[in-house]
């Protein structure tokens, strides 16, 4: 039954001053005892009207179930990198064709799980004035093994233009190395970079009272910023940076990408944030990367040389042909044995010197008794001892294919054999030559004359782009003054 304002104040009346009973309200007014019993004690009003919850078209059975599957699978998830109602919406959109709006999604997942959403404070900042860094630890798939990677993160403070790469450490050389790929990213150096108490940058103390590293001293004095270092604890200090490194986990790293290796991993990184670059910031009219074209004209412009920031020391290589580093041994061409060389450790590579010159180059090691080999180190002097090739360290960790020692062992001569495919190995490359000697085994030939032979007819010659002299057309009416002494 409808009731209206003055029926209301009937009830009212009749129930609270003139003390009647509902029965006889409800007798005198010809409305039902229901209605009596709901009015009369002021503990409902007419004009209130209880909005009916209403669930959404497109929130169907699908999307809920989608929804609530994402949620499962951020309970076997790392704390860190577990979906926010933004990435599901995301995700909706991309595998789902999802067409509805993202406070819907937002509204389903707050009821699944009965939390609010997360509120952040804005910060005001000039162009070009700062920049906020900070470091997260993320889980991927590399190779096919699940493994630990450590994420640094940079944030422009004006425009909140992103930079995130990902480094197997969070070692000097990597902390570097990362400021020089962001500011290049960047376009030039903020005036000021804030930080926690990175061990890193610090030497000891805190905030205004941190004591610098000389290194890191260097590197500001080459790049021309000045550093500022939060309170313990203050996370508020640098809450941009924060946000993104929660933001680089659950929008890029949900659910865990698999990736070859850091290249591909870096490469996913940049690409997502260059794709942050056409979000707009709530509460400006311009896009993130419209503000970082302004802020790129007051950032401070990159030195004319590059800072190296590799780890450098002096050693001499043992009798193995090995040189130590960080509790790690590379190899070197035997040739430098007892000769002293320069190691220069970056964060996902080693490079020896000797006198200005690259003579090795390896993947680097972590962990510790680790040994990197090269096979074209030891070639020469394989090519003097081959009886000892078959037990070699740096051939067994090759990764040879079988066909390689099932030829050799066919042959008069096993060791001198295997020697001489190494050397085509090296030369030609180890799939190639393990092709060629297919090839001469479906012939029955057991020599490596026969290996080399198919290598060269494999191998298409170049042409080369050579012109031939230029020769002018002869006149040949010369001839007539030769026959008849004269032009006619």
């Amino acid at each position: 039954m409808k009731v209206d304002v003055e029926l209301y104040q009937l009830i009212r009346y009749k129930y609270a001053v003139e003390r009647l009973s509902k029965r006889r309200i409800a007798r005198e007014l010809g409305i039902s005892r229901h209605t009596v019993d709901k009015y009369c004690e002021g503990a409902a009003m007419p004009w209130e009207r209880k909005k009916p919850e209403r669930k959404a078209p497109v929130m169907t059975e699908a999307v809920v179930s989608f929804i609530e599957e994402c949620l499962r699978q951020d309970q076997k998830a790392p704390k860190k990198q577990r979906h926010t109602a933004h990435r599901i919406y995301e995700r909706l959109r991309e595998e789902m064709g999802f067409q509805g709006a993202e406070p819907t999604v937002r509204r389903q997942v707050a009821i699944l799980r009965q939390k609010l959403p997360e509120a952040y404070v804005p910060l005001g900042f000039g162009p070009g004035e700062a920049a906020q860094v900070d470091w997260g630890r993320a889980v991927v798939v590399m190779g096919g093994v699940r493994r630990e990677v450590e994420l640094l993160c940079f944030r422009l403070c004006y425009s909140c233009a992103p930079f995130v790469v990902a480094f197997p450490c969070q070692r000097e050389e990597a902390f570097l190395e990362g400021h020089i790929l962001a500011f290049a990213y960047f376009g030039g150096v903020p005036e000021v970079c804030i930080y926690d108490n990175v061990k890193t940058a610090v030497k000891s103390g805190f905030g205004r009272h941190a004591e610098e590293r000389g290194e890191f001293l260097a590197f500001r004095a080459h790049y021309a910023f000045k550093a500022e270092f939060c309170n313990p604890g203050e996370a508020h200090e640098k809450g941009l940076v924060e946000n993104l490194v929660g933001w680089a986990r659950r929008n890029i790293l949900v659910p865990l990408p698999e990736v070859e290796d850091f290249a591909a991993l870096n490469r996913l990184l940049r690409r997502r944030c260059e794709e942050y670059l056409t979000h707009t910031v709530r509460g400006r009219e311009t896009s993130v990367g419209e503000a970082l074209q302004c802020e790129r004209n007051r950032l401070t412009p990159l030195p004319a040389k590059p800072y190296d920031p590799a780890r450098a020391h002096e050693t001499v290589p043992n009798y193995f042909a090995l040189v130590t580093f960080d509790g790690n041994q590379y190899s070197v061409p035997v040739e430098l044995v007892g000769r002293t060389v320069t190691v220069k450790a970056y964060a996902d590579s080693v490079k020896i010197y000797h006198r200005g010159m690259v003579i090795a180059f390896h993947r680097r090691l972590y962990g510790k008794g680790k040994t990197a080999y090269e096979l074209s180190h030891y070639l020469r002097l394989l090519e003097r001892k081959p009886r000892a090739v078959f037990h070699a360290k740096p051939v067994r960790e090759a990764n040879l294919p079988g066909i390689y020692e099932e030829f050799a062992r066919l042959s008069d001569s096993p060791e001198r054999t295997m020697v001489r495919l190494l050397r085509l190995g090296v030369d030609y490359g180890l799939e190639r030559v393990a092709t060629a000697i297919e090839e001469a085994m479906t012939i029955g030939a057991r020599s490596v004359e026969v290996v080399a032979h198919y290598l060269a007819k494999n191998e298409e010659s170049p042409r080369l782009p050579v012109r031939g002299p230029r020769v002018d057309p002869p006149d040949l009416g010369r001839y007539d003054l030769l026959l008849g002494g004269g032009p006619r």
